[in-house]
């Protein structure tokens, strides 16, 4: 299933209107971190991994790289043969597939995972050419990431969001932009950094000059 048929496959938004009038935009600060994708909602702050010494820690890495190992199998080439050349920019990283997955387990072990699944739905929704489909996939965007209280709300300005909301009747192809500009500008200042130093990343280093 491509990242199109996943945006076709989330509910739809409710009534827009509704939700304005019953759920007032609060202010947001462009803060580190939002939401775990397992969990069914964490207020939009910065994100914490919960303490679970030394041996969990281990454990949950142990799991992660296991898991990615696993999805890498599915490459018709050697994933990692790149992974080297990650750390010259986070366009590098999100230019690669493997790279893509490598960051988003990353992100998921730092309950943030939102911010690269929102970034990716708009690069998808942006090469929409049908006018029908693009309605329902900015509808389901906006229900998934964008609206107060979504299920994986990823942390913009109230103006942002705001904006999108009184908008999102009548999408276009910009309709998320801005949003998506300050969720990229948040994973290369914060995310990107610790994602270069972090054990993921060093495990696949490791394993690739093994290869």
């Amino acid at each position: 299933m491509d990242r199109l048929d996943e945006l076709r496959a989330l509910p739809l938004a409710a009534d827009t209107s509704a939700q304005r009038s019953e759920q007032p935009v609060t202010p947001v600060s462009a803060a580190d971190g939002a939401a775990a994708i397992v969990s069914p909602r964490h207020p939009a702050t910065p994100s914490t991994v919960p303490h679970a010494g030394r041996a969990g820690s281990s454990q949950m890495l142990r799991t992660t790289v296991s898991e990615m190992a696993i999805k890498f199998c599915c490459f018709s080439k050697d994933p990692l043969e790149d992974a080297a050349s990650w750390n010259e920019s986070i366009e590098k990283l999100l230019g690669c597939k493997a790279g893509q997955l490598a960051f988003q387990e990353f992100l998921r072990s730092e309950y943030s995972e939102e911010n690269i699944l929102f970034w990716l739905a708009c690069e998808e929704y942006k090469k929409i050419n049908n006018t029908s489909e693009m309605v329902i996939a900015a509808n389901r965007i906006y229900s998934e990431f964008v609206q107060v209280e979504a299920p994986r709300q990823i942390n913009i300005d109230c103006g942002t969001r705001e904006n999108i909301t009184n908008n999102i009747s009548e999408p276009n192809l910009n309709s998320f932009d801005t949003a998506q500009k300050l969720i990229f500008s948040l994973m290369a200042r914060d995310c990107y950094p610790r994602f270069l130093k972090s054990e993921i990343y060093q495990s696949i280093l490791r394993k690739a000059d093994r290869s």
